[in-house]
């Protein structure tokens, strides 16, 4: 599996995410320094250890790589509606290359929207998974706002504060993705498997994991850097001195996104944790225009608000339908959007969300209608005719 062949690299790919654990970065600094495929090559062909491991690690690695079948793997995740994602292609986040040697060897990604273009306008909402009825109610209210604004929800699955998110995104016509500590095809927790459905419908689901792998706790540490990396800022709702959300949240501190927290009750101990944030370098944040206000000017990750960043005719065409579908003078429902470019609902509205990355749509209210810039490229286009 070398050489330059896109599906070679490919192949190389999804079978060193069979090999590696997440997040290695001995792994993550031979595929920079060494090419996926060179690596691959001495996995599976018997060549010499690779730097950094000792004997027991490599031979651990040569008995993993010796019994994965890439192709299968993308059987089993095509039967699951999934695709894998690397980087390079087209439908990469940028953003994840910050992770450095950490960064994932690819996604699975689960769901019919770009993860690149719903990610350039992405907040994070964690918290506790055993939370109160409080923090369900600011996490539900929160997405619901951000959805409303045009922003795309990004949380874990998990029950509590994660799914209360999910929940308030998908109840305001929103977008949200859920990243998994497993294999997108066995959503966990099981209590959880009509919500992560529904997500996979109108949303995206995104794991590291190959088909079929289950979650663990290093598992779940791990993926809360993806979450982290993959969005413009993080929110912490509820968490404890020990919550798993504070690693999320650190990890977008030493990544340069924004933290924020929500506050609770001083005397919660399910709000110690977000406390605790906020007496460093996180921001209190109480209600979506709170968090709009800062992550809207995130500098290099904010996209230009020049206008559109591509000419309509390179949109894709299912992208251009629902453009075309948006009446000019008024706001439109997803509703009629989609009987106007003869479409399902839910692919409405993921195209919605991508044509709000670059420009074209605003949100009003449950209505959607063309941004200003997006009118001036409409005369000039046929001024030009």
């Amino acid at each position: 599996m070398t050489g330059s062949d896109p599906d070679a690299e490919l192949l190389a790919r999804v079978l060193l995410a069979r090999v590696a654990e997440p997040g290695d970065e001995v792994v993550g600094r031979w595929v920079r320094e060494w090419g996926v495929g060179e690596v691959v090559g001495r996995l599976c062909g018997g060549g010499a250890a690779l730097p950094g491991v000792g004997d027991k690690r490599w031979a651990g690695l040569l008995a993993r790589a010796a019994v994965a079948d890439p192709r299968a793997d993308l059987a089993v995740a095509r039967e699951a509606g999934a695709r894998f994602v690397a980087p390079g292609d087209a439908e990469w986040p940028s953003q994840l290359d910050d992770l450095g040697d950490a960064r994932p060897l690819g996604l699975w990604v689960r769901g019919r929207p770009s993860l690149r273009m719903w990610a350039l306008r992405a907040v994070a909402v964690v918290g506790a998974r055993a939370c109160t009825e409080y923090g369900a109610h600011m996490a539900a209210t929160l997405a619901a706002g951000l959805a409303e604004h045009g922003w795309v929800v990004v949380s874990g699955g998990a029950y509590g504060v994660d799914g209360a998110a999910h929940r308030g995104a998908l109840g305001a016509g929103g977008a949200t993705v859920a990243v998994l500590a497993c294999g997108v095809d066995r959503p966990y927790p099981r209590g959880h498997t009509e919500l992560i459905g529904r997500i996979a419908e109108q949303g995206l689901v995104v794991g590291e994991l190959p088909p079929g792998e289950h979650p663990t706790q290093s598992r779940f540490v791990l993926r809360n850097r993806v979450i982290a990396a993959l969005t413009r800022g993080t929110v912490v709702v509820e968490a404890a001195h020990r919550s798993g959300s504070l690693v999320t949240a650190r990890a977008a501190q030493r990544l340069g996104r924004f933290t924020m927290g929500v506050p609770g009750p001083a005397t919660s101990g399910l709000s110690a944790g977000v406390h605790e944030l906020l007496r460093g370098e996180a921001v209190l944040v109480t209600d979506a225009a709170e968090v709009v206000e800062l992550v809207g000017d995130m500098g290099a990750l904010a996209p230009a608000r020049r206008g559109p960043v591509l000419p309509r005719d390179l949109l894709e065409p299912a992208a251009r339908r629902v453009l075309a579908a948006l009446p000019g003078n008024r706001p439109a429902s997803p509703e009629e959007v989609a009987r106007g470019a003869q479409t399902s609902e839910d692919e409405a509205v993921a195209r919605l969300y991508e044509l709000r990355a670059l420009g074209y749509v605003e949100r009003h209210g449950d209505g959607w209608k063309l941004t200003r810039q997006a009118m001036i490229s409409v005369r000039d286009g046929r001024s030009r005719c």
